[in-house]
């Protein structure tokens, strides 16, 4: 069972349920050589505005963890993985790994990895959970993760929690991949991509149980337009459980929200998807 049912003390745990991690991490102190301190400005911007509405800083201090979504300075050298650890900054668990000139780098961790595993990052790697080659080696129908959207430009695609691209074919210099979404999208057959699935597939099984623990992430309540004064959001005002007084939905600073495409028609990589998402 990888999730655990919290025992009931109160309202706040009766229906919590969480990540059993104990069953996957094996180490519970962080590589420190890999550590840094980010400066805390959580929903603001470079003048120290808030941009973000309904965010704060987190409860409890966070040291984050360097991770490498390159490997290509590690090209053809194997790396065996020391432990597998949790990462508060993000959904997914990272592996720390010992390359044979004896550095060490933290990865994301891919779903059935175990301590003592050996990886490598190579032109024509075995087809192995772990291992890192360009799409134009990986075989059709293959599940990937840490996809490059050019090539050396380090991993950025399904990168979170239980999350994985399938490997459709090639057509050109390109390679077509589905996405988590389901849209199906061109990228360079010469960018890398990991062989697997995210780790952590259990996160989207969580119930928090509580505000509180929303809180411990940084996460603020959420007010509803409705419940505002009619000077703090258009929606706002009237007796009891007023109706929306504006015909199209709008956000705070009357931008209407709905209903309208947001993505920029001219942006360059409008040309490479084949099959939007639903």
């Amino acid at each position: 069972m990888v999730t655990k049912i919290i025992k009931s003390r109160g309202p706040g745990k009766r229906v919590t349920v969480l990540v059993d991690k104990k069953k996957f991490i094996t180490s519970e102190e962080p590589y420190k050589p890999l550590l840094i301190s980010l400066k805390k400005r959580t929903g603001r911007n470079v003048y120290g505005r808030i941009t973000t509405r309904f965010r704060a800083n987190p409860y409890h201090r966070r040291l984050y963890r360097l991770i490498d979504f390159y490997r290509l300075d590690k090209k053809d050298i194997p790396a065996k993985v020391e432990t597998i650890e949790y990462d508060p900054n993000r959904t997914a668990f990272i592996m720390l790994v010992c390359y044979k000139d004896g550095e060490r780098r933290y990865h994301l961790a891919p779903e059935g990895i175990k301590v003592g595993d050996e990886i490598i990052c190579s032109e024509n790697a075995e087809i192995k959970i772990g291992n890192r080659l360009p799409l134009k080696n990986i075989p059709f129908g293959t599940e990937i993760f840490e996809i490059e959207l050019e090539p050396r430009s380090g991993g950025k695609l399904i990168r979170s929690a239980g999350s994985f691209g399938v490997m459709m074919g090639t057509e050109g210099d390109y390679a077509l991949i589905k996405m988590p979404s389901g849209e199906i999208r061109k990228i360079h057959k010469e960018a890398y991509a990991t062989i697997g699935r995210v780790s952590n597939s259990a996160h989207r099984l969580q119930r928090l149980g509580k505000a509180g623990r929303n809180i411990w992430k940084g996460r603020k309540p959420k007010v509803r337009g409705s419940a505002m004064t009619p000077r703090d959001h258009p929606y706002g005002g009237g007796e009891g459980k007023a109706p929306r007084g504006t015909r199209k939905p709008k956000d705070k600073w009357g931008n209407v929200t709905g209903g309208r495409k947001t993505r920029n028609p001219r942006k360059p990589s409008w040309s490479l998807i084949v099959k939007r998402r639903k």
